[in-house]
């Protein structure tokens, strides 16, 4: 191997972000960069690292999938019982990153976590195909299991279970919603002086926006 990890570097040099060219409202400016994410066919624009913690700080992270967003915050879905599910109802902090290294840009969110109704998981689930359906009820997400047979044997069972039938929502499925306190927009600059520009909410429910250096 001729290079090693240290010597792996890029010059970013797409684009700028400055105070005059973005929305005052994050929510706007998170919307049209992600339109020029999905225009730029990037590979699931959608996919973005979850961080959660335990209450006494330990961190874990994985990627997962942005499913809806809006001013109220923004909507992934999983099992309840999850490894990111305890730590969430334990702990109800959580941050996001999008890294989209085509555009060299980068979104990180900060903010609280509160589960979305009964209601709109249902509509969502309604929404996803049937093997993914199936697919919620059979795996114990985060459990240790013996083989992969054991994991497909209870997908068979489901699978007979609701055979010539809509498949329901487990209870232990569903919605949260990350409701932000901070979004940062980032964006790659030559020479390693990236543009940094922070959103903070305030007590008014207003924005202030900062620029962090680099």
């Amino acid at each position: 191997m001729d290079k090693t990890v240290a010597d792996l570097r890029k010059d970013y040099t797409l684009e700028g972000l400055s105070e005059t060219e973005i929305n005052p409202n994050p929510f706007i400016q998170f919307k049209k960069w992600f339109e020029q994410a999905l225009a730029a066919q990037l590979p699931e624009p959608n996919a973005m690292t979850l961080a959660t913690a335990t209450p006494n700080g330990q961190p874990s992270a994985r990627m997962v999938l942005l499913k809806d967003f809006d001013e109220q915050g923004f909507v992934l879905f999983t099992n309840y019982n999850s490894h990111k599910g305890q730590e969430l109802a334990a702990n109800p902090q959580a941050a996001l990153v999008f890294w989209w290294a085509e555009l060299e840009r980068q979104v990180r969110i900060v903010g609280t976590v509160e589960k979305i109704s009964p209601e709109k998981s249902d509509t969502y689930f309604e929404m996803r195909p049937p093997h993914s359906r199936l697919g919620a009820w059979a795996s114990n997400q985060s459990q240790v299991i013996v083989s992969r047979e054991v994991l497909e044997e209870q997908l068979q069972e489901f699978q007979h279970k609701y055979e010539n039938q809509e498949v329901p929502r487990p209870p232990h499925w569903g919605g949260y919603r990350i409701i932000p306190t901070k979004i940062e927009f980032w964006q790659g600059r030559p020479s390693r002086l990236h543009d940094r520009l922070l959103y903070t909410r305030t007590s008014d429910s207003c924005w202030k926006i900062e620029r962090l250096s680099p």
